[in-house]
């Protein structure tokens, strides 16, 4: 953001140097009065007012149906009907000219009559005085006459705050078109990402002594900026002793640890690494074989070695290719049988050939034809509609959430209404024609049979309800190059020209926060498809140097799985220091995480030895390689495999619930793999293994670790003595399957 010059900082905010850099001076509550020349604005005076006392929040009367009887634009995003509701409506009491004191306007926020939302302002107050003197002027509007607001600059823009200071001063400047700059550091709204850190009304970020991070957004009137505050508490420099930088991970990470004071925990041990590369990137526990060699291994690079291994496994493939099915919403009712094996076939393709990552949304944008021999085009398929389509797009492939500007410009982002169906106008023109079999639409609007094609027409345009208006395909409000040529071809093509060309701000660093998020637990940007300025990076220098190299090493999806397994910061241990404990944003230790449902019944087969049946697969078959039908698997989805409704990462849960519990304590499943004969227990206690060693490779199978004495001795004890050793050493097994440490990642 372009900071305003400092001849016109000096002069609207004397002294402002020795404020921003010193902990103010207590505030007296009552800001300093400005006076307004000529007559009170109703667009810059009057309205910023409404959005200051919540009266236009969706939870009053910028409620969609509104409240009280009055309506307002929520966050004041249309005053012009603002304005007619509050002086035309109502027989005139809202705004009396005649009587200026009886208006509602003013008797309703003092609460001298009842008011829902309670006092919003006092008598004495300049709100108050404000209102007043414009009703008193003939509540005249100027939304049409007022000069254009162009700017709204907020300084700082950025700052680290460290104890013993705790308050940061913000200034608010409006800049408009006739060359005038206004202070509206009393009059904006402050809202801060970060609950804990509190802006008093004249604009004084204050955090607590434990310190924090927010992203503050600034409104007033028509524009929103942010500023990104960070408090550091007081306490000693971080310990970096036995943190090896050994990429641009760590080096990003690393500074930011620096900077706000956070020691990291110690590096993962080998046993841990290897249980974590595996899932991580394979979604499958290491066997016990590969167990013993990973943890036998000496060479100094072996966790490269075993990095660069699990990359070229087929267990990627499948992996990966699952993701994307969730994301993709690739489920039966939607896609039909054939279609969904078509384009789970293609997605594995896709990740099996290392097909770029920008390549792949091309494709997918720009599809044509067949839904079964093109698999791409089922991308069409679950979204029907125009407005849909922009959405689904926006949030998978721009980390955007859009939806929020379908009925109303976007209150946390710079998204307008108008730039809404702008996006979705580039999706007008794409329509479905039935020609091999007959579509039957059976239960509910997304289940579907048959083949269809997806063609794109050369008319057919989206119309902005508001305002009747057709609408124009653009990117966030700037217009194609090309219009007419667009409108003779493919709009789409267009569109996925803009979105995956380097220089797109939103492509590349949605797709490396997607990728950070499977293999950390947690997003750069958290959630993860919710860019917007009011949610700012955790670590901004980590997003971009993980995004300039995704795209210099041509958006390789293995490449920057592989650089980040790569980094002590992956492979940092889970266990928190006495600094760190808290730490969910800074990625200074790992994140623990419940195994996903796939990676957990993969898991018990393997443990086992006893693979789990899929019919019309052949014995051994995993998991993440079968293709999912409309049919669901109780074990899986009681443990959050998602149904594959919605593009949101967070339809897959990671909840522990009491049925769980239940499921793995005495559920018929893993009991029948238990005392399965063909089982792994059954087996080395026909081969006559002893019992030591039929305990070490449970541990090994299981928790990918070697038992420990007390642990070894206390097993053995246990099935010493008892009528049914291969019993007793199958409810040892049982036990380590219950264990937090098989059913958690660390």
């Amino acid at each position: 953001m372009r900071l305003p010059t400092i001849p016109v900082i000096l002069a609207l905010f004397p002294g402002l140097l020795s404020t921003c850099l010193a902990a103010p001076a207590a505030s007296s509550g009552a800001a300093p009065s400005r006076a307004v020349p000529g007559r009170v604005s109703f667009l810059y005076d009057i309205h910023p007012i409404l959005s200051r006392a919540g009266c236009n929040q969706g939870t009053c009367h910028g409620n969609a149906n509104g409240k009280g009887g009055l309506k307002l634009s929520l966050r004041g995003a249309d005053p012009d009907q603002d304005y007619f509701n509050l002086v035309a409506e109502g027989l005139g009491r809202r705004t009396n000219r005649a009587a200026p004191a009886r208006s509602l306007m003013l008797r309703k926020p003092t609460a001298a009559i009842p008011h829902g939302g309670g006092q919003r302002f006092r008598t004495d107050s300049r709100e108050y005085a404000l209102v007043m003197r414009w009703i008193r002027e003939g509540a005249r509007s100027d939304v049409s006459t007022a000069p254009k607001l162009t700017a709204l600059e907020v300084t700082p823009a950025e700052r680290v705050v460290t104890a013993p200071v705790t308050r940061q001063p913000l200034l608010v400047g409006a800049r408009f078109a006739d060359g005038t700059v206004r202070d509206v550091t009393r009059d904006a709204v402050y809202e801060p990402s970060d609950p804990a850190i509190h802006v008093t009304p004249d604009g004084v970020a204050e955090a607590p002594r434990t310190g924090g991070e927010a992203g503050i957004l600034v409104r007033w009137a028509s524009r929103m900026e942010t500023s990104h505050l960070t408090f550091v508490p007081a306490r000693a420099e971080a310990d970096f002793s036995s943190f090896a930088v050994r990429n641009l991970v760590d080096e990003a990470v690393q500074a930011k640890l620096r900077t706000v004071r956070v020691t990291p925990s110690a590096p993962a041990d080998d046993a841990t690494f290897v249980r974590r590369a595996y899932l991580d990137a394979l979604g499958v526990l290491p066997t016990a074989t590969e167990t013993r060699e990973f943890l036998q291994d000496r060479r100094p690079d072996k966790r490269d070695r075993l990095v660069d291994a699990l990359l070229e496994r087929p267990e990627f493939d499948d992996f990966w290719a699952m993701k994307w099915a969730d994301l993709l919403r690739a489920e039966e009712r939607s896609l039909d049988p054939e279609g969904m094996q078509a384009f789970y076939t293609w997605l594995r393709g896709v990740v099996h050939e290392r097909v770029r990552l920008d390549q792949f949304v091309r494709d997918l944008l720009t599809a044509t034809g067949s839904t079964y021999f093109n698999p791409a085009a089922n991308y069409y398929r679950r979204s029907r509609d125009p407005e849909e389509l922009a959405e689904v797009t926006a949030q998978l492939f721009m980390g955007v959430r859009l939806r929020c500007a379908k009925c109303h410009n976007h209150p946390y982002d710079v998204w307008k209404q108008d730039e809404y169906y702008s996006m979705a106008s580039f999706f007008a023109r794409v329509n479905r024609e039935d020609k091999s079999k007959p579509r039957r639409q059976r239960f509910d609007a997304h289940e579907w049979n048959g083949e269809e094609f997806i063609v794109v027409s050369q008319s057919g345009e989206v119309t902005n309800p508001r305002t009747g208006a057709e609408m124009t395909p653009s990117m966030m409000g700037r217009p194609l190059v090309n219009t007419k040529a667009a409108d003779q071809g493919d709009r789409r093509v267009a569109l996925a020209a803009w979105l995956v060309q380097p220089s797109n701000p939103f492509f590349a660093p949605a797709m490396v926060n997607r990728i950070w998020y499977h293999m950390m637990g947690r997003g750069i940007v958290e959630p993860v498809d919710d860019f917007r300025p009011s949610n700012p990076p955790s670590n901004a220098p980590l997003l971009s140097a993980l995004t300039r190299d995704f795209v210099a090493n041509g958006y390789d999806l293995r490449h920057t799985v592989g650089l980040i397994m790569k980094s002590s910061t992956y492979q940092l241990s889970e266990v928190p220091n006495a600094v760190n404990a808290k730490d969910e944003r800074y990625f200074s230790h790992a994140l623990t995480r419940r195994l996903t449902a796939e990676q957990l019944l993969d898991g018990v087969s393997q443990a086992t030895g006893v693979p789990e049946p899929f019919e019309g697969y052949p014995s051994g078959t995993r998991v993440t390689q079968v293709v999912p039908t409309w049919q669901v698997d109780p074990f899986l989805r009681l443990f959050g495999q998602p149904p594959r409704e919605t593009v949101c990462e967070c339809e897959r849960t990671n909840e522990t619930t009491l049925g769980q519990s239940f499921e793995l304590i005495s559920g018929r499943r893993i009991d029948t793999k238990l005392r399965d004969p063909s089982g792994r227990v059954a087996k080395m206690v026909a081969d006559h293994k002893a019992n030591g060693e039929i305990i070490t490779e449970i541990y090994l199978a299981a928790l990918n670790r070697y038992p420990t004495i007390q642990e070894l001795n206390a097993a053995s004890r246990y099935v010493t003595g008892k009528p049914d050793r291969r019993r007793a050493l199958e409810d040892v097994l049982w036990a380590t399957l219950n264990t937090k440490e098989f059913l958690i990642r660390r």
